[in-house]
């Protein structure tokens, strides 16, 4: 096994693992701001190992430019997701949520 091999395992490895414990974190958190958190974080950096592994099994110019395009589109997507998850549950209490809002002036 040669040392490019290696790191193809181990970051599709990591990358399938952080995916995992995303959707572990949508399950157990409660609140809706946690939730978002455990829903971006890993799960981006998950996906964004998947296709540097992809990339490094075959690196060439012709692989890195839809990857890096699907990348960059899940960085901003996530993003934008996360931003109006979070004015929703700014803007709608529910009685199942126990996130704590700021008070209203």
């Amino acid at each position: 096994m040669s040392a490019q091999e290696v790191a193809v395992a181990a970051c599709l490895l990591l990358g399938a693992l952080l995916a995992l414990t995303a959707g572990v974190g949508l399950v157990r958190f409660r609140t809706t701001l946690d939730r978002m958190h455990a829903g971006t974080k890993p799960q981006v950096l998950g996906v964004l190992l998947v296709l540097l592994a992809m990339w490094l099994h075959r690196p060439t110019w012709a692989y890195a430019g839809p990857l890096l395009l699907v990348g960059m589109s899940q960085v901003i997507g996530v993003s934008v997701a996360a931003y109006m998850v979070a004015r929703a549950g700014y803007s709608r209490e529910s009685p199942d949520d126990d996130t704590e809002l700021p008070p209203e002036d």
